[in-house]
């Protein structure tokens, strides 16, 4: 017998069709390309998203092409993510701050159909025009500008191409599972990988974030979402906000501190989300500038380890509760957030305040175990350390194009994390079961750095680690081995990764040894380099 109850399929346009209704003169704040704030509404994003969406329609663009996006949070972004999606395309948000070469791949791996792309990249996508052959639209997210006209051929222009549109386009009615977005991440070896969430995965996601056990957005939040929008969507804050009705406050290219505290104070923020470094430098322009980020109440940290201290300076200078969170772009990326059980209020104080340090523990649609390396469970005691692996309905089961029959243990994911559990399914990470090297919450390639110095004919053999760093909690740090006879400098090592690699990647220091520390197989140990040079980036 099944149950007698209305069935409607999940999709991304009953969120913003749900913003709109309900919640449509909330604000909507944008900051532009050139420092202007903008201030629009969630019933004028759903509208320009319909008119985006009918344009697009016009374009003869198949069903489930992808739209791809070089561009920072902002209103016309915001109207991407829904038009595309809810016209039954996929709103593929690509890392500008990737290596040329990356971005090349993965917007042709893709095989994106159209590109919008913010003013600031202007030279970026003229220079990457010609070897983009999938990409028949490219748009520029503004009026027209001269300069995008002189350096790319028929370029378009986005606030012209939505007035061919209709305000009344109707959102098609599809499959919840139909594809809607798809992020790259560079989180293993090898070329980046793409993850392709659906309708379903989307919805379900911003439902377990908006728990009040995650975190909660409500219609009562102005919210700022410092972590990029193309970066795993935000953490899904768009969809989340639009299903709660937040006001959302979206900070543009501009995240330095003096920028952030400005729009806190003015727009009364009262939640923000981003990476540890973004709020680095937000305390220190709060502490010269003398704000108290009064409307401030929530702050929401991943992507890296959240440092001890910055949660307890949040807390005794400004009052404001931090929320350590975890996930992965595999994951939608919603995995774990750090709040209390009501018996952790009988704690002392101090043992509460150590309580919030792990990455917390996973709402309802996440479950989370660790094993051996035979793949055997582990007991969930907070001290004994496994390979973390996770399973939920948004989290993915192989990645996009590609032969991925292994990626799943049993129906489970492996993050590549090493952590432990406790009882009451608080999750802390205690290394990485990869030598992946995480900064400022994105990912490096240790091998890839490695591959780049062994080319170098004065080297004999090289290893790659991250370690410490004070602003960007973890940098690369190059050990390398001499080739007999040579005496290369540190300056014309590091020299060698001009236009190999992006900037932000290279090591930052090289330290030269007689010889790295291999195990029985061959295999350099990582882990003791790691001890040895802990604090080489310290100073």
């Amino acid at each position: 017998m099944l149950g007698q109850m209305m069935t409607q399929p999940l999709l991304i346009s009953s969120l913003i069709d749900h913003a709109d209704r309900f919640h449509g003169q909330t604000e909507i704040y944008s900051v532009e390309t050139d420092g202007a704030v903008t201030q629009s509404s969630w019933s004028q994003v759903a509208e320009n998203a319909r008119k985006l969406a009918s344009a697009l329609s016009k374009l003869g663009l198949e069903s489930q092409a992808r739209i791809g996006t070089l561009a920072w949070n902002n209103r016309r972004h915001l109207e991407i993510y829904y038009a595309t999606s809810g016209a039954g395309f996929v709103c593929h948000t690509v890392n500008p701050r990737l290596f040329p070469e990356q971005l090349t791949y993965i917007i042709n791996h893709a095989q994106d159909r159209a590109l919008f792309f913010d003013a600031t990249f202007i030279p970026l996508v003229a220079a990457l025009h010609e070897h983009l052959p999938d990409v028949e639209h490219f748009v520029l997210m503004g009026p027209r500008n001269d300069d995008a006209i002189a350096q790319i051929p028929n370029v378009q222009f986005y606030d012209d191409l939505i007035e061919t549109g209709a305000a009344d386009f109707e959102w098609p009615s599809l499959d919840e599972n139909t594809a809607s977005g798809l992020c790259y991440t560079s989180g293993t070896t090898g070329n980046p990988k793409g993850v392709l969430y659906s309708h379903r995965s989307t919805v379900l996601h911003s439902f377990g974030s908006n728990t009040r056990d995650v975190i909660g957005f409500s219609a009562m939040d102005v919210v700022m979402p410092v972590v990029p929008m193309f970066h795993v969507n935000a953490w899904g804050s768009p969809y989340a906000c639009a299903m709660s009705g937040s006001c959302m406050v979206l900070p543009g290219p501009g995240l330095h501190g003096e920028a952030l505290v400005n729009l806190i104070d003015t727009y009364g923020v009262t939640l923000a989300m981003g990476v540890p470094t973004i709020w680095q430098g937000l305390l220190a322009s709060a502490e010269q500038s003398g704000s108290k980020l009064a409307s401030l109440q929530r702050t929401v940290i991943g992507g890296a380890a959240c440092p001890p201290s910055m949660i307890e300076t949040f807390r005794e200078s400004y009052g404001v509760d931090t929320v350590h969170a975890w996930g992965m772009s595999e994951m939608s990326p919603l995995g774990t957030a750090n709040q209390p059980l009501a018996k952790h209020h009988k704690l002392p104080l101090e043992d509460q305040h150590k309580l919030r340090e792990s990455q917390g523990r996973p709402c309802y649609g996440v479950d989370l175990k660790i094993v051996d390396d035979d793949g055997n469970d582990l007991p969930h005691d907070g001290e004994t350390q496994g390979d973390l692996l996770v399973r939920g309905p948004w989290v993915l089961d192989s990645y996009f194009q590609m032969q991925s029959e292994d990626l799943l243990q049993d129906g489970w994911f492996a993050t590549g994390d090493v952590a432990t559990l406790d009882p009451d399914g608080y999750m802390t990470i205690r290394d990485r079961s990869k030598d992946i090297i995480k900064s400022g919450g994105e990912w490096i390639s240790s091998v890839e750095l490695e591959n780049i110095a062994v080319a170098h004919p004065k080297l004999a053999t090289a290893a790659v680690v991250g370690v410490p760093h004070p602003k960007w909690g973890e940098r690369p740090l190059l050990v390398a081995v001499r080739a007999e006879g040579e005496d290369p400098t540190k300056d014309e090592i590091l020299a060698f990764y001009d236009d190999k690699i992006a900037k932000w990647q290279v090591p930052d220091k090289v330290v030269f040894v007689d010889a790295l520390p291999l195990n029985a197989t061959g295999k350099v140990l990582k882990r003791n380099l790691r001890a040895d040079f802990a604090d080489a980036l310290a100073g």
